[in-house]
């Protein structure tokens, strides 16, 4: 074993000893260390502040994009909005111990399924700093220890925060190892914290397509995947006109760098004609680059022709995949042929329509008559969120607390036997 798997199963023995004092604490322990946590973020703003920068200086120094140096930066006024995000998951319902079913049985014993935490998250994530507050918050809340792995780019925002987090829950009944940071920066830290079956219960990465795939294919915890989004809008050929250029260019334009952004726009072909030259128009006003099929170019002469590959691509950018098809299947088949299962919207005034793409598209959320980026635990009503998880195994959709929790069934008798 090397010095790095040492140090991260160091740390992962000490979350799952957390995870044990954790799990039974009420709500009033946790919601009190969470408004502590709250409060200690923006009293030691000025230290969080100094190591972002030491953080952004690095992103400039290596040529970073400004846009992944805007994702990096913390400011005072985004930390008060982070401090906020604490304060509201303070406020939410807590799910450990809720029975999700109960009954009597035949024999007299007493039955009750109940939400208890998952144990030891792992979470690894990308760039942004505030992940690291929202996933300890979220883990704390849930009962679950946290072990937060954000990337070598916020290296130094992400130690400072923790220290500020782990400071705050001194005192207050909770474990301060509920919240770690794994430690080191390379590959080799990732991959330990990926191999430390036993001593951690499961894995989320948030990020781009490559990590988790990388999460997904390397990890020997079982893994919640998230976040990866190659979102689709079909506009029938009963669609609303006007519903169907809003809702396209809301879905695409939004917030382009999301996982519920669109990034292929299907049309039928009996609206083509008055559909496509409306919604081309209003995208390229925005600044949208179209990559469209051969049908979509004879529209606008600034399409760009559409490969294969643009159709499996998720953008997050202000780039739009578009197709004319001739049915509703056709679009459906295409859907299931290059989506990643994330989020698929329909326009139509058609409610048979409607119902047959609901029943065949197979996707986490499907929408009707609805922007792709109401997919959000927010919108939902589920409060904050871990992401969006786009597989069929424990959650899928928004994760909110409840789907930070696992069951197990307690069974009460009066001296049964069997």
């Amino acid at each position: 074993m090397s010095d790095i798997e040492r140090d991260v199963h160091a740390v992962a023995r000490r979350a799952k000893d957390a995870a044990v004092d954790l799990a039974p604490l009420s709500r009033a322990v946790k919601d009190a260390a969470l408004l502590a946590m709250a409060d200690a973020l923006v009293k030691q703003v000025d230290e969080i502040v100094a190591a972002n920068a030491e953080d952004i200086t690095r992103a400039r120094e290596s040529g970073a994009a400004e846009a992944m140096i805007d994702r990096l930066a913390l400011t005072p006024r985004r930390i008060e909005a982070i401090a906020d995000a604490v304060r509201a998951i303070a406020e939410l319902p807590d799910p450990v111990g809720e029975v999700v079913r109960g009954r009597t049985l035949p024999n007299g014993l007493e039955l009750r399924q109940i939400r208890v935490p998952l144990g030891v998250i792992g979470i690894i994530y990308e760039g942004r700093p505030n992940v690291t507050v929202d996933a300890a918050a979220l883990c704390l809340k849930s009962g679950n220890a946290a072990l937060l792995r954000g990337s070598s780019s916020a290296y130094a925002s992400n130690t400072a925060i923790v220290r500020v987090l782990r400071e705050a829950l001194e005192g207050t009944g909770v474990p301060v190892d509920a919240v770690q940071l794994v430690p080191g920066t390379g590959r080799d830290s990732a991959q330990a914290l990926m191999r430390a079956r036993g001593l951690v219960d499961v894995l989320i990465p948030r990020g781009g397509g490559s990590l988790i795939q990388t999460v997904v294919r390397e990890s020997t915890v079982p893994v919640i995947e998230t976040g990866e989004g190659n979102c689709h809008v079909y506009v029938d050929e009963a669609a609303d006109l006007g519903k169907a250029v809003a809702i396209a260019v809301n879905s695409k334009t939004h917030r382009c760098s999301t996982c519920n952004t669109a990034e292929t726009l299907l049309v039928h072909s009996a609206i083509a004609d008055r559909f496509l030259p409306a919604v081309l128009a209003e995208l390229k006003d925005l600044g949208v680059t179209v990559h469209g099929d051969e049908r979509t170019r004879s529209y606008d002469a600034d399409v760009v022709p559409a490969t294969e590959d643009d159709w499996a691509t998720e953008y997050l950018s202000l780039d739009l995949a578009v197709k004319v098809v001739d049915s509703l299947d056709e679009a459906v088949d295409h859907i299931r042929r290059y989506s990643t299962a994330h989020t698929e919207a329909i326009v139509t005034d058609s409610q048979s329509a409607a119902r047959r793409f609901v029943e065949r598209v197979d996707s986490t959320a499907v929408m009707v008559n609805a922007s792709t980026r109401f997919t959000d635990g927010g919108e939902f009503g589920f409060g904050a969120e871990i992401g969006i998880s786009t597989q069929k195994l424990h959650a899928r959709g928004p994760m909110g607390l409840p789907e930070m929790t696992s069951t197990k069934y307690v069974i009460t008798g009066d001296g049964h036997v069997r």
